[in-house]
């Protein structure tokens, strides 16, 4: 009887499994390959256009990158809450500087019982007559919170005097005593995390003009806003007066260069993180802010000067 011939099994494609183990399997599929292979990707290419699906995806990568440093946000919360520690952080800068878009990053996966964002409207006639510190007080953080003011007690030190909205005097009051009031607040406990988000003049302008023509950003231009080209000289000088009398060693000011929205968010999450002693959960993460995002309120004032003897003016 005769022997059947076993027929060799056909041969697997050799995979990463059974390759060397520190090479990678190489994607030899090309960009047309992939489009042959999928209708509905040709069809979105064809009706949103190439330029807008990958800044759509773009945008996904950034929120994606956000995502381990929002994971250590909330454990420095939970610090926060066993160490019964307050937190407040300010967030300043010109209208469309980028402030709510990353109040948002900061809050989105933060415990809701343990956290706040404040952002205060016009004072009434009341409050008008009170301590001006005092509508803000009320908002302070107890222990095991964070409250994250959207624009803060600094809305005298630059907006009120531009606009009138309060007297020299008022002004003066307020810039001899800030640095006192916020000494205490440190001295008592309190981390004061102080972020001013820089924007150029052009990138304003541009946002300025995206909110206009955008049925759903409509909402956030308001009169002041509609002003702050025009006044924008102004808004400068009392950067620099701010920068100057309010930056001290318990509550220093740190410069966000907010052009970049994602590189702004990203490098305001590690300022912050880097202000509480939590312990850390991934050590592998790149803590270290970008010396071109991120620079202190003391250096923003020496470049400042330095421009104004070049140039004659401030020009940022």
């Amino acid at each position: 009887m005769t022997t059947p011939v076993q027929k060799p099994e056909p041969e697997l494609a050799q995979t990463s499994i059974d390759s060397d183990p520190g090479s990678e399997p190489e994607n030899t599929a090309t960009a047309e390959d992939i489009l042959s292979e999928s209708q509905p990707l040709r069809d979105a290419i064809q009706g949103y256009g190439a330029k807008k699906i990958l800044n759509t995806l773009q945008k996904a990568e950034n929120e994606r990158s956000l995502k381990p440093f929002q994971a250590e946000l909330i454990l420095m919360q939970k610090y926060l809450e066993e160490t019964k520690r307050r937190m407040i952080i300010l967030f300043e800068g010109r209208d469309a500087s980028g402030k709510g878009g990353t109040i948002r990053r900061v809050a989105r996966y933060m415990n809701e019982k343990h956290y706040r964002v404040v952002a205060l409207g016009k004072p009434t006639d009341a409050m008008r007559t009170q301590w001006f510190f005092q509508r803000y007080v009320e908002h302070f953080p107890r222990g095991g919170e964070a409250v994250l003011f959207d624009r803060s007690w600094y809305n005298r030190a630059i907006v009120e005097p531009i606009f009138g909205f309060c007297t020299p005097e008022e002004y003066q009051v307020f810039m001899k005593g800030v640095v006192g009031f916020e000494r205490d607040l440190v001295r008592q406990g309190t981390i004061l995390v102080k972020l001013y988000f820089s924007v150029t003049k052009g990138e304003q302008a541009q946002r300025f003009d995206r909110r206009q023509n955008d049925p759903l950003r409509q909402w956030k231009l308001s009169e002041v806003d509609l002003q702050a080209q025009e006044r924008w000289d102004d808004f400068t000088t009392q950067k620099y007066e701010m920068l100057k009398r309010t930056h001290s060693n318990h509550a220093p000011w740190t410069v966000i260069r907010s052009n970049n929205k994602h590189e702004a968010r990203l490098n305001s999450l590690r300022v912050i993180l880097n202000s509480v002693p939590y312990e850390r959960g991934n050590y592998d993460l790149d803590f270290v802010p970008d010396p071109d995002i991120v620079i202190s309120g003391s250096r923003e004032v020496e470049q400042m000067e330095a421009e104004r003897i070049r140039r004659g003016k401030f020009t940022s």
